[in-house]
């Protein structure tokens, strides 16, 4: 099969991923499907892999852990049945024993596998998966638009849950690329205000287009007391000018994986009982609450479209802020 291939960490401007012929994989285990993939969001997440702000776990590996397809093959017993069209999260698979597990936490999972990451991958024309951690995917959805649902959506949904938004709330979303295009909507559902803080003034132009009542630079001036933050962006630098613009009792929530280092501020900034806290992965009720709450609203989801082979070139592209909504790879 066609894939792209990780052989070790490297800066993705020297384009380390190498696109060619690997095996498929074809041994199914218990519970597990065969998927033939159509479409395979890019995420940043596959940047702090690729270019191993997270430690290696699997190596080589293929990334990608935005996936859309069509079961090409099922364990016996399965569920699932070849045609069905499926999604595959980066949640690739829980213990279902550990304390977080039994307590239905299973995004802390102290054993998760996590697909692209210690298991291989999206960018790649085959992929298997636990049928237990796949989606099925809303009609209203093509293939190439809800691959960014599976990432960008599910985590910024999670992420708008746990800020504590209510309607009526006021919002800022710190950085405006895959997962905020799409927060953004679900918050507008909720009856929440929303402002965009992003250094691009093609991401403010996006955000204003997309309702938010007011755009600006990431470490702006709030023109508005902020109910809660969320930081897409993953800059250390903003976690002190997001609890600037918070209310008492406000909440930042930083939903990235990974962050530069937060510097030293006031604890000034801290008090009056706001609260900083970071969104781990997700859970398996968090992606099937946001695809079907995605197909109600309905999410209109903005891609940029690449192939396969131009994997480098689209996570290069992600790098440079350069991507307005969310990038895809077109697998078929």
């Amino acid at each position: 099969m066609k894939a792209c291939v990780l052989p070790s960490s490297a800066p993705i401007e020297t384009n380390p991923l190498r696109y060619g012929e690997v095996p498929a994989p074809e041994h199914l285990d218990p519970g597990q499907v065969r998927v033939r993939v159509h479409a395979c969001g890019v995420c940043r997440t596959d940047l702090h892999v690729i270019e191993g702000e997270l430690a290696p776990r699997k190596s080589p590996v293929i990334p990608g852990h935005q996936v859309v397809g069509v079961v090409e093959r099922a364990a016996a017993g399965a569920r699932l049945q070849p045609g069905d069209r499926v999604g595959i999260p980066w949640l690739h698979q829980t213990d279902g024993t550990c304390e977080y597990c039994r307590a239905g936490k299973e995004n802390l999972c102290e054993s998760a596998a996590f697909t692209g990451y210690t298991v291989d991958g999206g960018y790649a024309e085959y992929i298997v998966a636990p049928e237990a951690f796949v989606y099925r995917i809303p009609e209203g959805f093509a293939d190439l638009k809800a691959a960014p649902l599976l990432c960008a959506g599910i985590i910024g949904f999670r992420c708008l849950r746990v800020s504590g938004i209510e309607p009526g709330g006021t919002l800022g979303l710190y950085g405006f690329g895959a997962a905020a295009h799409i927060a953004i909507q679900v918050a507008q559902y909720w009856g929440v205000r929303v402002l965009a803080f992003t250094r691009d003034e093609r991401h403010q132009k996006l955000a204003r287009e997309l309702g938010a009542v007011w755009a600006g630079p990431g470490t702006a001036r709030s023109p508005e007391r902020l109910d809660a933050a969320i930081l897409f962006a993953p800059a250390g630098e903003l976690v002190p000018a997001a609890l600037e613009n918070l209310k008492k009792g406000g909440t930042v929530v930083l939903g990235g994986i990974h962050m530069s280092p937060i510097p030293q501020m006031p604890y000034e900034l801290l008090y009056r009982e706001r609260i900083l806290r970071s969104v781990a992965n997700n859970t398996r009720q968090d992606g099937q609450d946001f695809l079907e709450l995605a197909a109600k609203i309905p999410i209109e989801v903005q891609i940029q479209t690449f192939p396969l082979a131009e994997a480098n070139a689209a996570l290069n592209a992600l790098k440079n802020d350069s991507i307005r909504g969310a990038a895809v790879l077109m697998v078929i």
